[in-house]
C-alpha cells in the first residue's frame, strides 16, 4: 500500500463521514418506523436539528460533580469516533488499515463505556447508578459474543485485522458457510443490545423501569448531552458498517480511484439504508423485553457466536 497525502486525505474524509452520516441513519430508522406505524414522523434531518439545538444551550453541571463528569462526554465521543474510524467503510487500501483491528475496536468501545458508566455514578443520583449497573451487565455478555463472532471470520483469514479480513473474503468469493450464518445472527443481537435498541432498550423512552442508556445521560445537558447523543448515533452506524462490510463486503473499493470510491460510497449507503429498514421493521413487530430477560437475549448471542466458532473448527479446520 502506497501511503500518500491523497490516501491520508481519503482516510480523514472517511472518518468524517461517520460524523456526518450517523444522525442521518438515526433519522432514517425513525422515519421508516413511523411510516410502518402509520405516522408521519419527524423530518429525516431532525437529529441534526436536535444536535444543533443542544450545542447552543448552556451545559449545566451538578455541584457534586467531579472533573470526570465534565471530561466523560469528550472521551466517550472521541473513543467512539476513533473506533468507528478504524472500520473500513468505503475503501480498503488506506493508511488506517494498520490499526483496523477488532481488538482495537473492542478496546475503544470499552473505554467509552467505562467513562460513561463512571460519569453516570459520579453525581450520585439513583438513575445514574441504575443505568451504569445495567450497562455493565449488558456489556459483560455482549463483548464476548462480539469477539467470538468476529473471531469466527478471522480464523478463515488468519488475522483479526478488519481490512485483511474483508479483503480475504472478497478474494475467495466469500461463501456463506454455516459458521458465518451463526456469527452474523450473533453479531446482530450484540449490535441491538450495544446500541440500546428494542427489545433491550428503547431510546425514545424515559421510563424508570426500562431505560438503560438514557438513565446514564439523564443529568447531562447542553453541549455535553449533544456529544453523548452524537456518540450513540455513531455507535449505531459503527455496528451497521461492521455488519455490512464484514458479511456483505461487495462494493467496497479495493483501489484508490474515483470510480471505485464512488461505487464504494454508494454501496455502503445502500447497505445502511437496507439495514435501517430491517431495524425499523424489527422494532415495530417486536415488543420490548423486561430487563430480567436481557441476559437470556445476550446468552443467545453468546451461544450463536460460540456455535459459529465451533462449527468453523469442526467443519473446516478439522476437515
Amino acid at each position: 500500500m502506497a501511503v500518500t497525502a491523497s490516501t491520508w486525505l481519503i482516510s480523514v474524509i472517511e472518518a468524517l463521514l461517520y460524523l456526518a452520516l450517523a444522525p442521518l441513519l438515526v433519522g432514517w430508522v425513525r422515519k421508516v418506523r413511523a411510516r410502518l406505524q402509520n405516522r408521519r414522523g419527524a423530518p429525516l434531518l431532525q437529529p441534526y436539528r436536535d444536535l444543533r439545538k443542544l450545542l447552543v444551550k448552556e451545559a449545566r453541571v451538578a455541584h457534586t460533580a467531579s472533573p470526570l463528569y465534565r471530561l466523560a462526554p469528550y472521551v466517550v465521543l472521541t473513543a467512539t469516533w476513533l473506533a468507528a474510524a478504524s472500520i473500513p467503510m468505503v475503501a480498503l487500501d488506506l493508511p488506517i488499515a494498520t490499526v483496523a483491528d477488532i481488538i482495537v475496536l473492542v478496546g475503544l468501545l470499552a473505554l467509552a463505556r467505562v467513562f460513561l458508566a463512571l460519569a453516570a455514578m459520579d453525581v450520585g443520583t439513583a438513575f445514574g447508578g441504575m443505568g451504569a449497573s445495567r450497562e455493565m451487565l449488558i456489556s459483560a455478555l455482549a463483548e464476548p459474543a462480539l469477539l467470538m463472532a468476529v473471531f469466527t471470520l478471522a480464523m478463515t483469514a488468519h488475522s483479526t485485522n478488519l481490512t485483511i479480513l474483508i479483503g480475504h473474503h472478497l478474494s475467495d468469493d466469500f461463501l456463506l458457510r454455516p459458521s458465518y450464518l451463526f456469527a452474523l445472527i450473533g453479531l446482530i443481537l450484540v449490535a441491538i443490545a450495544e446500541t440500546g435498541r428494542i427489545p433491550i432498550d428503547n431510546p425514545a423512552t424515559h421510563l424508570e423501569l426500562t431505560m438503560v442508556h438514557e438513565a446514564m445521560v439523564l443529568e447531562y445537558s447542553g453541549r455535553h448531552l449533544a456529544m453523548l447523543e452524537a456518540a450513540a448515533q455513531i455507535k449505531l452506524m459503527l455496528y451497521g458498517v461492521l455488519i455490512a462490510n464484514i458479511f456483505l463486503p461487495w462494493g467496497i473499493a479495493q483501489s484508490i480511484t474515483p470510480a471505485a470510491l464512488a461505487v464504494g460510497l454508494m454501496a455502503i449507503l445502500l447497505k445502511l439504508a437496507l439495514l435501517g429498514v430491517a431495524l425499523a421493521v424489527a422494532e415495530t413487530v417486536v415488543a420490548k423485553l423486561r430487563l430480567f430477560r436481557a441476559p437470556a437475549f445476550l446468552n443467545l448471542a453468546v451461544l450463536l457466536s460460540l456455535l459459529g466458532l465451533l462449527s468453523h473448527v469442526i467443519l473446516e479446520v478439522g476437515a
